[in-house]
């Protein structure tokens, strides 16, 4: 079957044989190529006959169209590619306990604990 569709830049289309989908990412009527991204990411070129002659149909966009293609700076969602805020790649890392403080303990060596009740002692064990 010929196609009477004519390619549509940004529109996506799927071979009737093949199953296979892939969007229109150029067209260029001067001449008569277009440029097509299968949904892997492969990037093709065809000419206009050849584009007459595929046995394909418009069809929606995949759910996830963007996994292949090359989308830059903006994720499918139109956010920044990393979730982590320029603001906290500055950020100073929290203060080290001093190297004469024990963990829990305070430089005075009170006991110190989430609910300021301090810490059990150690008993010895049987035998020591």
């Amino acid at each position: 079957m010929l196609t009477k569709t004519d390619p549509l830049v940004e529109n996506w289309y799927s071979h009737l044989d093949k199953g296979q989908k892939f969007k229109v990412v150029a067209f260029d009527e001067d001449n008569s190529l277009v440029e097509i991204q299968h949904f892997d990411g492969d990037l093709e070129e065809v000419d206009l006959d050849t584009w007459y002659q595929l046995d394909i149909e418009p069809c929606e966009a995949p759910e996830n169209w963007s996994g292949a293609i090359d989308v830059g700076e903006k994720d499918d969602l139109g956010t920044s590619v990393t979730d982590t805020p320029t603001k906290d790649w500055n950020a100073p890392l929290e203060e080290q306990p001093l190297a004469t403080e024990k963990p829990g303990q305070t430089v005075s060596g009170e006991p110190q604990d989430d609910w300021d009740e301090g810490y059990p002692e150690e008993e010895p064990l049987e035998g020591e």
